[in-house]
């Protein structure tokens, strides 16, 4: 099946200009095929949200791709996950809880690694999604950020399917504030907000995002 990665990417950029955040290929419905071509139209960040599925399918990808790209996960992070995704992903955008970055600290300081994390922020209040509230990760933040095998760059949220361009515009900047009121309040620096999907990436863009995080209006 052939993709046309390289026009739908310049369709993107174009829509989000004069925003340049990085844009992330979410490759979960997509094989390595589609990773292929994606990575020779320039793409080099790639993201996955099941953990098994997701090693066996970059562990078939050309040498060359595996070295030169940037891996991301995405999904909702499980314990008995933990370890395969450290060794396997450079960054892991969904830690929910304080005991998942337990985890993965010492998954990676067993094999010499400082995995870099984001935390995920649920300011939506949805129950049927994972992510901290406000309240629960300014409880938490000073204790994440001190444990050694974990590097906070930054926050990440999923916003509700459906919601209004009102709504949408309003959760991406709580979620950029919070990151600015936890950098003042716990004196560190996290560049990164990963926030934005194929359904609301402008707004996204417009409102601070440094990473989208984009499947269907890549490859479809």
């Amino acid at each position: 099946m052939q993709f046309k990665v390289k026009e739908n990417l310049s369709v993107i950029q174009e829509e989000i200009a004069p925003y340049k955040p990085n844009i992330i290929a979410v490759t979960k419905y997509f094989d390595e095929v589609a990773i292929e071509e994606a990575y020779q139209a320039g793409m080099r960040d790639f993201a996955e949200s099941r953990a098994i599925e997701a090693i066996e399918k970059i562990g078939r990808l050309p040498e060359d791709v595996r070295k030169n790209s940037t891996f991301h996960f995405i999904g909702h992070l499980q314990s008995n996950k933990v370890k395969k995704v450290v060794e396997h992903f450079d960054l892991i955008h969904s830690i929910d809880t304080l005991r998942i970055a337990g985890l993965v600290s010492e998954a990676s300081k067993a094999v010499g690694k400082v995995q870099r994390v984001l935390l995920q922020l649920n300011n939506a209040g949805e129950i049927q999604k994972s992510g901290f509230s406000k309240e629960e990760l300014f409880e938490v933040f000073s204790e994440i950020i001190k444990l050694d095998g974990v590097k906070v760059e930054g926050l990440m949220c999923m916003t509700p399917l459906g919601a209004d361009e009102n709504v949408l515009r309003t959760l991406f900047e709580e979620v950029r504030e919070t990151r600015d009121a936890l950098e003042k309040q716990f004196n560190c620096n996290m560049k990164e907000l990963s926030m934005g999907m194929s359904q609301d990436y402008k707004i996204a863009a417009q409102t601070g995002a440094t990473m989208l995080r984009i499947g269907r209006k890549l490859f479809g």
